[in-house]
C-alpha cells in the first residue's frame, strides 16, 4: 500500500538540498540548529501525507568542479565530492529520526557498513511505507551534478514533482541579489528555462525533466514550512513544467 494520501497535487515528491542550505551561518562543514530544521520541514511534508525522497548535495564539504586541477583531475574530484554527500546525507538521517520520522540513507557508492546502496526497488518498498529516502553520491559516476541525479531519480522512482530548495523564492530573471530590476516567474517551461540559460539548474538537469515531463517547484528553503506548502501546491514558488 502507498504511504501517500489521496488528493494530494504531488504525492511523491523528491527534494534537492544543496550542501550549502545545510552550512546555515557557518563557513563550512554542518550546522546543526539548520540541519535540525530542514528535516523538520521534510517531517512536516512527510506528516501532510507524501511520500519524500532527497537529494543531498555536498558543497558545504567539497565541490569536485571547484577542485579539479592540472593536479587532481576531474573524475577523482567529482568522486570526492560524491562522499561528501554521503556525509551530509548520514547527518539528515539522524536528523530526521530525531524529528520523529524514519529514514534511510542510500548511495550510489556502495558503503554497505556505513548505509545501503542504491537500488530503485528497494527505495521504492521504503517510500511506500513512509521512510523519507536520502540518496546519496550523486549518480555515481562524475561530471553529473547532484540538480541532474535529483532529476534523475525522481525519474526513476516514479516522483510527481523535483522540489528545489535554493536560497531566493523562485526562479528570476537574473540574480535578484545582484540585478534590482529582476523579477519572478510564477511558471515556466522546460524550453524557456533551457533558452534562457536561467541557471537555478543545470541545463541537463532542466532537459531531462523535459524529457521525463517532471515539474520542478523552486521555492526558498530558508523559510520554516516551505517543503510542505511546495508539497501541497502553495507558497510563493515558481514552477518549472511542460
Amino acid at each position: 500500500m502507498p504511504y501517500a494520501a489521496p488528493g494530494l497535487p504531488y504525492p511523491r515528491i523528491l527534494v534537492k538540498v544543496s550542501g550549502e542550505a545545510l552550512m546555515g551561518p557557518e563557513p563550512f562543514g554542518l550546522h546543526p540548529a539548520t540541519v535540525a530544521r530542514i528535516a523538520r520541514d521534510l517531517v512536516a511534508a512527510r506528516s501532510a501525507g507524501c511520500e519524500v525522497a532527497v537529494v543531498v548535495g555536498g558543497g558545504n564539504i567539497l565541490r569536485g568542479a571547484r577542485v579539479a586541477d592540472e593536479n587532481l583531475d576531474r573524475a577523482t574530484a567529482d568522486h570526492m565530492g560524491m562522499l561528501a554527500t554521503v556525509m551530509n546525507g548520514l547527518a539528515l538521517e539522524r536528523a530526521l529520526e530525531a524529528a520523529g520520522a524514519p529514514a534511510r540513507t542510500l548511495s550510489a557508492i556502495p558503503m554497505p557498513t556505513v548505509c545501503e546502496p542504491y537500488a530503485r526497488q528497494p527505495a521504492m518498498r521504503h517510500l511506500r511505507r513512509g521512510r523519507i529516502v536520502v540518496l546519496t553520491g550523486g549518480t555515481g559516476n562524475p561530471y553529473f551534478t547532484t540538480d541532474t541525479g535529483a532529476v534523475l531519480r525522481a525519474a526513476e522512482l516514479d516522483c510527481d514533482a523535483v522540489l528545489k530548495a535554493t536560497n531566493v523564492d523562485g526562479v528570476y530573471t537574473a540574480d535578484p541579489k545582484l540585478d534590482p530590476a529582476a523579477t519572478r516567474y510564477e511558471r515556466i517551461t522546460h524550453d524557456e528555462a533551457l533558452a534562457r540559460d536561467l541557471k537555478v539548474m543545470d541545463a541537463a538537469a532542466f532537459a531531462l525533466a523535459r524529457e521525463a515531463a517532471l515539474p520542478i517547484i523552486v521555492f526558498s528553503i530558508r523559510e520554516p514550512g516551505a517543503i510542505a506548502s511546495a508539497a501541497r501546491g502553495e507558497g510563493r514558488v515558481t514552477v518549472v513544467a511542460p
